[in-house]
Parts: C-alpha cells; structure tokens; sequence
C-alpha cells in the first residue's frame, strides 16, 4: 500500500488558509473607513495582487455575516452625492458603476429633502441668483448646467415653472 504524503496536502491548506485571512484582513481595514460595494472591494483586492477566485468567497461570507452590504453603501454613497448637489440620474449611473443596481434612490432621497425638486432648486439657487428674467441662451446654459448635476430635463422644466422663469 503506497504512502499519501500528508504534508504537502496539509501546507497547501495551510497556505489557502492564511491567504483567505489576509484578503479578510483587507476587507476589514476597508471596511471600517467607509461602506464599499462588493465590487469596490474585489478591484481594490485584485490591485493588491489577490486572487479573484480566492477573494470572492470571503467577500460573500462577509455579505452574509453583515460586514459588507450594497444596500448600505448605496444609501451612504446615495446620501453623500444628494449632500453634493447632484441628482437622480448621475448618483444611479454611478452606482450601477460601483456594482450595485437595486436601488430606490427615491425612499433614500426623502430621508433628506422632500423632493428631487426641493434639491434642484438649492442647487441651483446655491450657483445662480434669482432672476426671473432669462435670455434663452442663459436658460440654456443653467439648463446644461443642471443636466450635468445628473438632474432629469423634465425634473429642470418643472423647476423653470416653479420658479416662473421669463425668457426675454
């Protein structure tokens, strides 16, 4: 009956185990500075020269023991970009950028104003003075402006109305 050399099966585990702590280790330390996606964490690891294959895993088992969670960071990354000024459209795109899809940035956006609207008139308020008389390039301008702050046209329309802005 041949020997089965133990040794080597025992040092490989050894090593896979103390790699999985040491990719744990880094999600950790990231993790206690600020919320990150799942998605985040892997590119940040795989920059750290870890393995996809052997990163993956301890990520989920993070996920499910609480460590880590995209509904979390969506609301922290969605709450920080309306504290920004920028708007529906950008804070998704960016989150579907960092991973995390599914989110409804409506029930986060009334924990911190009442509307989408009330955030676009401090926007742009904070930017423009209140003249109710604009020349249409002027309009356009601040239009553009809004568009880029990630604000939906029909959203800016709604604004120009409320505001009872005149074009001259």
């Amino acid at each position: 009956m041949p020997m089965i050399d133990t040794s080597t099966n025992d040092k490989s585990r050894d090593a896979e185990v103390r790699v999985s702590k040491q990719i744990k280790d880094s999600c950790l330390r990231l993790l206690m500075r600020r919320e990150h996606s799942q998605k985040e964490l892997l590119t940040k690891l795989v920059a750290k020269g870890f393995n996809k294959n052997d990163i993956l895993p301890v990520i989920e088992e993070l996920a499910n023991q609480g460590w880590q969670s995209d509904t979390r960071y969506a609301e922290s990354y969605t709450r920080h970009r309306i504290q920004k000024g920028y708007g529906s459209l950008a804070i998704s795109y960016e989150l579907k950028q960092n991973g995390v899809n599914a989110v409804n940035l409506d029930n986060i956006m009334l924990a911190f104003a009442d509307s989408w609207l009330e955030l676009l008139e401090q926007v742009y308020h904070k930017k423009y003075d209140h003249n109710t008389r604009l020349s249409r390039s002027e309009w356009a301008k601040r239009c553009r402006f809004l568009m880029q702050r990630g604000f939906p046209s029909t959203l800016i329309t709604a604004l120009c109305q409320h505001l009872n802005i005149q074009f001259s």
